[in-house]
């Protein structure tokens, strides 16, 4: 009975049928920045899994050879620090900041366990997709570098940090 009552305190509290149809639209894979990183990528010649299940966060483009992971984030959802993903949501406040620091949380977990892996890791952001040109000279000094030392592997995520930036 308590269980029950602490799952239904998680739980925002029952929305018009126009919110619900909105947010039941929202995709998790497959979603337009995505499929832009992803022909990217392989106009550039790169090719790549989707979605590795097997590794931490589940990346979305996985570049097994090169051992590099990444992954494209929306602004909102994963908390980035733009004009986008500072936006605060007017209803139900308390329970979309919780829900978008555990995001930055599990974000952060999960590069940290890749990179202790020996994977380098990639985070595009939603609002990075406008610049193609740009997008493009990233990707391609990401993938087409050499995998990190294990002089760096050691001290790595300050510096995948500062690249994802």
């Amino acid at each position: 009975m308590m269980e029950a009552r602490s799952k239904a305190a998680l739980r925002p509290p029952a929305t018009d049928p126009a919110r619900s149809a909105i947010m039941r639209a929202v995709k998790s894979t497959n979603t337009r920045p995505e499929m832009i990183v992803r022909s990217l990528a392989h106009r550039l010649g790169f090719r790549f899994r989707l979605h590795r299940k097997t590794l931490p966060g589940c990346p979305d483009l996985v570049f097994p050879t090169r051992r590099k992971a990444i992954f494209v984030n929306g602004c909102f959802w994963h908390g980035h620090d733009c004009k986008r993903g500072a936006r605060a949501p007017k209803n139900n406040a308390a329970y979309w900041r919780a829900k978008i620091a555990r995001n930055v949380t599990r974000d952060a977990q999960s590069n940290s366990a890749l990179l202790a892996d020996g994977w380098d890791v990639l985070t595009i952001w939603e609002c990075e997709i406008k610049d193609l040109e740009g997008l493009a000279a990233r990707l391609h000094a990401f993938l087409a570098g050499s995998p990190r030392s294990a002089a760096k592997r050691a001290g790595g995520l300050e510096d995948q940090q500062a690249l994802n930036r």
